[in-house]
């Protein structure tokens, strides 16, 4: 036999989804909490890019060695030759590396037995206060 349901159990029923004003106060929260995580990451690619490009220089600078000591002291004239291998010797770089991470050529130069690697930075301008050396 069913039973008679008293008034309360059918407002409870009625009742059991959340008002406008609970949704509005949820999708608040959440927006509050999603501008602060956005600000707090905002930034962090420049210093991701300069981070990879120290790396690369790094990278760069034990290749130039490493050519050194297969050539008897020699260093490269350019980056290129990094590049370049033979069925003997692979090559020490993959084509493309010599890029920084805004797209600019690595520099490079060389005196006697001491060479520089140069990236333009931030602001892709080289001789700048910006720019990153190994």
């Amino acid at each position: 036999m069913r039973r008679k349901r008293d008034r309360n159990e059918i407002r409870r029923e009625l009742r059991s989804g959340f008002t406008l004003v609970e949704l509005l106060m949820v999708v608040t929260i959440l927006g509050i909490l999603a501008a602060i995580v956005v600000k707090n990451f905002m930034g962090h690619g420049e210093e991701a890019r300069i981070t990879a490009t120290r790396a690369s220089i790094a990278a760069i600078d034990e290749s130039v060695q490493i050519f050194a000591m297969r050539h008897n002291g020699k260093l490269p004239d350019t980056l290129e030759e990094l590049t370049v291998g033979t069925d003997e010797k692979p090559s020490l770089l993959k084509e493309g590396t010599l890029t920084d991470s805004w797209g600019g050529a690595f520099g490079y130069t060389k005196k006697g037995k001491r060479f520089t690697i140069t990236s333009a930075g931030p602001d892709e301008e080289m001789g700048t206060a910006d720019d990153i050396t190994n």
